[in-house]
Formats: C-alpha cells, structure tokens, sequence
C-alpha cells in the first residue's frame, strides 16, 4: 500500500507525522506543497482540507495528524493498510 502525506517544510504537526510513520516503520512518500500552488490546489482536491499534513493510505484520506494519531491510539492502523493490500 503507498501512503502519501501532503505536508510543508515548517509544519510542526507535518514532521510529528512522519515521525509517527517513521516509528511505526510504515513507508510513505512526502509530497511538499511549499511553493507549488498546482500541489497544494491538488491537495484540497483531495482531501476537500487547505491545511497540512494530509495522509492518504492508498485512495482513502486519512486525514491530518490528530486523525493519524486516533488512528494509531486506536490500533487500528495496520488494520486499514491490511485491508487495502
């Protein structure tokens, strides 16, 4: 499964994130919305949201960081990417 996360160079809650995906050993490509307006036009499309992070598993949005850390609280993060393979 490819996790994508929109997300910007300065954005605290961004790098918290990709620590959390990093922790949990889950590869993801990062798609920097810094100074690309199509990028970023292409993020709201997606996820309907203007701020950042915003994380797809595959083609359903995750949402931002709150909605990932849920997620992980929750123990339910393996379970999407499992389901999506």
């Amino acid at each position: 499964m490819r996790i994508i996360i929109y997300s910007s160079i300065l954005c605290p809650y961004c790098h918290s994130a990709k620590a959390l995906l990093n922790k949990l050993n889950l590869e993801y490509k990062e798609i920097l919305i810094d100074n690309d307006p199509m990028v970023k036009k292409q993020m709201i499309n997606l996820s309907n949201r203007n701020t950042v992070p915003q994380i797809f598993f595959g083609d359903k949005h995750i949402g931002g960081y709150d909605d990932l850390q849920k997620l992980n609280k929750e123990g339910v993060i393996f379970n999407l990417i499992n389901d999506k393979k």
